[in-house]
């Protein structure tokens, strides 16, 4: 199944032709940070299966300690995907900005030993202190 998405404004839109890994809900405090919630929603897919088909422009890179690029919306600050150095084969999918039904799994609640205080898991999905 191909898999469409976009920001929050449509300015950006890409398409996933390859297929979606279970999905890992990341509590640390960069994700916390970078998506103003109490975790991030990540699909780790093969780059080449992730392809920007409008608004290529629009994109811009954070890059952080470690070689971790966040790459979001410079329009309306939608995160879409971030990338690692040690994996360039790699990106992580944010979930959130998919338009077509999840078709895969919550797998796991990594980093929750720097979750929210003030949100709690209850749910019966395998919990990590740090990454799985």
């Amino acid at each position: 199944m191909t898999h469409y998405g976009s920001c929050l404004c449509s300015a950006v839109e890409y398409e996933v032709t390859g297929p979606l890994a279970p999905v890992i809900l990341c509590h640390c405090s960069l994700c916390r940070k970078a998506t103003g919630s109490a975790f991030a929603a990540i699909s780790p897919i093969a780059a080449a299966d992730f392809h920007i088909t409008k608004g290529e422009e629009f994109l811009r890179s954070y890059s952080m300690e470690g070689g971790v690029q966040r790459i979001f919306c410079s329009q309306c600050g939608s995160p879409i995907i971030s990338k690692r150095d040690s994996t360039p084969n790699i990106v992580r999918l944010r979930i959130g900005s998919l338009n077509t039904p999840l078709d895969v799994p919550i797998s796991a609640h990594a980093f929750v030993g720097s979750k929210a205080a003030w949100y709690d898991i209850n749910d019966e999905i395998p919990q990590y202190e740090e990454r799985p």
